[in-house]
């Protein structure tokens, strides 16, 4: 179907009645696609005085106009209302789904209502079926993958496959949605909204054509050559291809900037059991890239594991990367590499987030040492470097065994009002990323749109300037973040941002025919970003109450203590432009 550049094309599947109708949305020279058509469905469909759970809020996974045309344009803006925050947000993830859409005919998939029974949605240019998988139910995330594909077998090359775990289902606040086994929507929730939808999968056929709006097929070719040339021949994506980020952790940890043991401290010698580097010599197996991505920055580990009767053996693939190493790795004290495998294996298939599941049990692990909590409530120890106890906390949080397993997947910080501990709860608007680099970094992930690392550059803020101007650093940020909106408008992945200048967008949207949106880029781009910023504080988002909790405050990096007068000044500066930009 050709494709209008002025208008985004969204399917909306109503749960409730089973019906469907497409929706062309103008203003596309403004909300671009990704992030802001996300947020101006949102506006537009959502129940703002209404709870996360209520089955008229939409569940939006939105894709931009150069999806499919260029390379590293190869992710997906699911926008949801949050379990774990109660405010609008998004996740961000990448394989097959972004190329599944646009060849189904969609910029985006809106979802409302609630199905009757657990259900799986399939979606394609001329299909829209909702199926009856009641059978599925508590069935991990693999095997659930395994019996989802039967949906749609001739699309099998275009075909892409989300799902949640047993964790979605029991709407624990940070279980995540699985795309195509090794990507996921990660963070804040989004796989509880499957679960409070009934749905347990989403199928996108891809079975249809794709026809680009190319109005200069001469400009079109050569500029593809140039961004792949860019993209695969240069240092740009090196580090992301080679080792992958899992390169990070000797460099963090010689900088001592790399959380351990529920950041108690930021160095350890450890380390050399867990690097990057022995990952990729004792146990890379293979290298996977997302649908439309010439890079391969997915690192798959192959992990063997043992039967009790010592004579048999089980296979698994991996995926490991920085945060997941962190998170299920220094962050509560492992380090060994297979330990690590087995935690990260078990957290994929019960559908939880990697990072806010490890830095929750970093804190319940600290709890516990602190007397705290005891066996009562963990039902078994907890112990930093044992990771038995660990394996079995997974199962505890996604079933909710009792009172402490329920609330510990509320989030650490929830746990933490209740049990006390809030002081080391290592909670930044959600459980921190791994990078103790500093005040820049704990005030724009503990107040940034999405309370993530990648909302903004801090973390490398605080590595690069050595000054404690606040107004300088504000400006960085919110400058930082409006260029980080404008790529996931189109979508651009963010690991891309070096090879995307936005001089390099508006050459690829004129030479598509998109000449009004790049007139407009960073027009567009400012006015998405307030608009994101007026639905989250429109739905419940105070800056001026979100805690950076006192271990914070407390741990040596390689700077010291951080300033507490800088962080004040900090939150003070970020807030008043917070303000303003939603206002």
């Amino acid at each position: 179907m050709p494709i209008n550049p002025l208008i985004s094309r969204v399917l909306h599947v109503n749960l409730d009645s089973g019906l469907s109708n497409v929706v062309l949305l103008a203003g596309r020279e403004l909300h671009m696609g990704g992030s802001g058509l996300a947020a101006v469905l949102y506006e537009k469909y959502g129940v703002h005085d209404a709870p996360w759970d209520d089955p008229a809020q939409p569940l939006i996974f939105a894709i931009g106009p150069l999806t499919g045309a260029f390379p590293l344009m190869s992710k997906v803006v699911c926008g949801f209302r949050s379990p774990y925050t109660g405010q609008w947000a998004e996740s961000h993830a990448g394989g097959r789904l972004a190329l599944s859409l646009r060849f189904s005919g969609y910029d985006a998939l809106m979802i409302t209502g609630r199905a009757s029974i657990l259900s799986c949605l399939v979606v394609g240019s001329r299909t829209i079926e909702i199926k009856d998988v009641h059978y599925l139910r508590g069935r991990g995330v693999f095997g659930a993958g395994r019996e989802l594909r039967r949906f749609g077998k001739g699309s099998s090359g275009h075909r892409s496959t989300l799902r949640i775990g047993p964790a979605g289902e029991n709407k624990v606040a940070y279980a995540c949605i699985n795309v195509d086994s090794f990507r996921h929507f990660g963070r804040l929730g989004s796989g509880a909204v499957m679960g409070d939808k009934k749905l347990k999968g989403i199928v996108i056929l891809g079975d249809g054509s794709h026809d680009l709006p190319v109005g200069k097929e001469k400009e079109y070719a050569k500029l593809f050559k140039e961004i792949f040339v860019g993209a695969t021949t240069t240092d740009m994506m090196k580090k992301y291809h080679d080792i992958g980020t899992s390169e990070n952790l000797a460099p963090l940890n010689e900088l001592r900037a790399l959380p351990w043991r529920n950041l108690q401290a930021t160095s350890d010698p450890g380390i050399s059991g867990v690097t990057g580097e022995l990952f990729a010599e004792k146990h890379l197996m293979r290298k996977n890239a997302c649908s439309g991505c010439p890079v391969g920055c997915i690192h798959i580990a192959l992990l063997r594991m043992e039967f009790a009767d010592g004579h048999e053996y089980v296979f698994k693939q991996v995926a490991y990367d920085y945060e997941l190493i962190f998170a299920q790795g220094t962050m509560i004290g492992l380090v060994d590499a297979v330990e690590i495998m087995e935690l990260l294996d078990e957290t994929e298939s019960c559908g939880l987030d990697s990072m806010s599941t490890g830095v929750a049990l970093a804190w319940a692990t600290e709890a516990f040492e602190k007397g705290l909590i005891s066996e009562k409530e963990t039902l078994g120890p907890l112990r930093f470097g044992e990771v038995r106890g660990y394996v079995n906390a997974l199962r505890h949080i996604t079933e909710g065994t009792n009172e402490f397993w329920q609330a510990l997947g509320k989030g650490a910080l929830h746990a933490a009002g209740i049990y006390g501990g809030a002081d080391f709860a290592c909670v930044l608007g959600q459980e921190m990323a791994g990078y103790a680099t500093g005040e820049v970094f704990y005030v724009a992930q503990a107040l940034g749109f999405r309370h993530s690392h990648l909302d903004s550059g801090g973390y490398s803020y605080d590595q690069t300037s050595q000054e404690k101007d606040a107004e300088k650093a504000v400006r960085f940020l919110v400058e930082d973040e409006r260029a980080r909106v404008m790529l996931t408008s189109q979508v651009v992945c963010l690991f891309a941002r070096k090879v995307y200048s936005t001089d390099r967008v508006r050459e690829a949207l004129s030479v598509l025919g998109y000449n009004a949106l790049a007139d407009n880029l960073m027009q567009g781009a400012e006015a998405m970003q307030a608009l994101r910023w007026k639905l989250k504080l429109q739905t419940g988002f105070m800056p001026e109450s979100v805690p950076i909790p006192k271990r914070f405050y407390e741990v040596n990096n390689w700077k010291g203590q951080a300033d507490p007068n800088y962080i004040d000044a900090l939150r003070t500066a970020y807030t008043r432009e917070i303000r303003r930009m939603g206002s």
